[in-house]
């Protein structure tokens, strides 16, 4: 006989033919018999009558989700996401990998959906009118952050504001053409003290993105533009790997400004140009541009090139595996990374009007120079999420998945009850509930890099590696062999020996050997920085430390917990983080010593 499994119910009922059956064989017969095969047959006779009335029972359907495995209560329905054609396909796919549903504008009613996620931002009636079980991924003001143009003048007021020390992450900028004739004389300026040396400049149209109408000079004749643009300071010595440029794209989710909650992604991806860099040739893309959607289309792109191989991106992890072989603190260059977030954010956050239930996904260019400094490039909006390779696969598939785990594990965490008791009969039950289930076996993946995470070991650490993996719940996600394999191929490519020539990085710090890089403020810093022992009592208004790989850096302790909801107190907020930052950089507070 097959094998099969009884539910409580069916286990019942077969108990129940058993003793009527042989209750009946029992009465049939005179006087005791011994027991034999007989009972066996009893017993075949009532599973035989059981399964005969099992086939031809009604059958209950059990319903698609419940609350938890405990006694029956709300049904629940699975979740809905709403797109449109702008919506990315990566995370249509993802979110019906989770088991939501696609949202279908004839046969639903036009407030039944979870989450709305489009490429371009809503119209404000849109956020008013938002329902208590609703998201948008998108907050209103943010193009105030990911225009160049508008980046350029918030950044530059928070420069006069709090010194130029804090805000050094910053090229020189102007806005064409309102700062046309401050351009040229700085332009002169610099020319005659430079003498026979050039001055490098890099043109970028306010409002494109993917590099397009991007001009990088040396002689003012050669600047061009009909409409708003902003002119940097090129970055001329940027850190080479291979001979090669590179940016780094870093995910952070912004889930509220109102309290302010700014959230970092520990993995994420390091660009590639696909020539070697070359000064004396600014007319090449191809060696002066990380942009993805300009390096695939060059001769170079399916080369093995130089350390970095093919293509051309990494993840952020094995980027960082590269600079600890040479003895970089990464460790510290993550802290100011982070840094520069918070700071980069609050520049706009007072500006920013109340909005409930959306969340930003932003993504952050920073490319590093060869005396390991960060510089702040630009702040895009919608990053793409397309997938032109392996690194793309390996991180935007999960960044999808945890920036799901952290709006419904955080962001409703808080949950409206008691808006949707009453609004929404059966969905009563907390969205974050109904889709924890789902996510531990979407995501066990992530908890795998999560716990190479808290491990303390460097990713060269091999036998820790398989070890981790080895102790992870089995995935029975469709997709995870594909992502695991990938995973486990960026981990052993990391290990692989450095080439013979070291690259060109000036002020080398000292290594630390037992960290990862991938460790927020309140991972990194002292204890006394974070803000699990001053919770307030209500404990349902602090932000979840960790949603995946998503890692809370803001607020980090505190007076910052208190500063930002009780209408953002910036100021208080700058002197928290410059005392952060003197503690983790201590050149930071000599040059604020000598500025005063």
């Amino acid at each position: 006989m097959d094998n099969f499994t009884l539910t409580h119910e069916e286990d019942s009922l077969f108990r129940d033919e058993t003793r009527v059956t042989a209750g009946s064989a029992a009465r049939s017969r005179e006087g005791p018999r011994p027991c034999g095969t007989s009972t066996c047959e009893h017993a075949e006779e009532a599973l035989s009558s059981f399964l005969q009335h099992k086939a031809f029972a009604p059958q209950k359907r059990k319903p698609y989700f419940m609350a938890e495995d405990k006694p029956p209560g709300p049904i629940l329905k699975p979740l809905v996401f709403r797109v449109d054609d702008s919506t990315p396909k990566m995370v249509q796919s993802v979110l019906l990998e989770r088991g939501w549903d696609k949202f279908d504008e004839g046969e639903q009613n036009v407030e039944d959906w979870n989450l709305y996620w489009r490429t371009s931002s809503f119209r404000m009636t849109e956020h008013v009118n938002i329902k208590p079980w609703q998201h948008l991924n998108h907050h209103p003001g943010t193009t105030e952050l990911t225009r160049k143009d508008h980046l350029a003048k918030h950044l530059k007021h928070m420069k006069k504001m709090y010194g130029t020390p804090l805000y050094e992450f910053i090229p020189l900028t102007f806005i064409m053409p309102k700062d046309y004739n401050k351009f040229v004389a700085e332009y002169f300026r610099e020319k005659h003290v430079l003498g026979a040396k050039h001055s490098y400049w890099i043109c970028k149209p306010a409002e494109l993105s993917r590099g397009r109408g991007i001009i990088i000079f040396s002689d003012i004749k050669d600047l061009i533009f009909d409409d708003t643009y902003v002119v940097q300071k090129y970055i001329c010595n940027p850190l080479l790997v291979g001979r090669y440029k590179c940016d780094l794209r870093i995910y952070v989710c912004v889930t509220g400004f109102k309290p302010l909650t700014i959230y970092i992604y520990q993995e994420g991806l390091v660009r590639f140009a696909t020539e070697k860099f070359d000064l004396s040739n600014l007319q090449n893309n191809y060696a002066h541009l990380t942009n993805s959607s300009i390096n695939k289309s060059g001769l170079s792109y399916e080369k093995i090139k130089e350390v970095i191989g093919h293509g051309c991106k990494w993840t952020l992890s094995r980027f960082f595996s590269y600079l600890r072989s040479w003895d970089v603190d990464d460790l510290l260059l993550w802290r100011k990374i982070n840094h520069m977030v918070i700071l980069t954010v609050l520049a706009i956050a007072p500006s920013v009007p109340f909005a409930a239930n959306c969340f930003e996904l932003f993504g952050f260019d920073i490319l590093i120079d060869d005396n390991l400094k960060p510089w702040l490039l630009e702040v895009n909006f919608s990053p793409a999420l397309s997938v032109d390779c392996s690194a793309d696969v390996s991180v935007k598939r999960k960044l999808i998945h945890d920036t799901i785990e952290l709006i419904y594990s955080q962001g409703l965490r808080n949950e409206r009850m008691e808006c949707r008791d009453g609004a929404k009969g059966s969905r009563s039950v907390s969205l974050a509930k109904l889709d924890m289930g789902r996510l531990n076996k979407a995501c066990s993946a992530l908890s795998c890099e999560s716990l190479l995470q808290l491990t303390g070991r460097t990713f060269k650490d091999e036998s820790a590696v398989k070890k981790a993996i080895k102790i992870c719940p089995e995935n029975k996600h469709a997709s995870q062999p594909r992502e695991m394999t990938s995973r486990k191929k960026d981990l052993l490519l990391s290990t692989k020996e450095p080439p013979k020539t070291k690259p060109k990085l000036k002020g080398r710090h000292s290594t630390h050997k037992t960290l990862i890089p991938f460790m927020s403020l309140i991972q990194s810093c002292v204890g006394k920085t974070s803000i699990s022992p001053c919770l307030p009592s209500d404990n349902s208004k602090v932000p979840d430390l960790q949603a995946g790989n998503f890692v809370l850096i803001f607020p980090f302790n505190e007076a910052t917990f208190g500063a930002s909801r009780n209408g953002l107190n910036v100021r208080r907020i700058i002197q928290e983080l410059q005392k952060l930052m003197n503690k983790q950089h201590p050149h930071m507070a000599e040059k604020e010593a000598k500025r005063r």
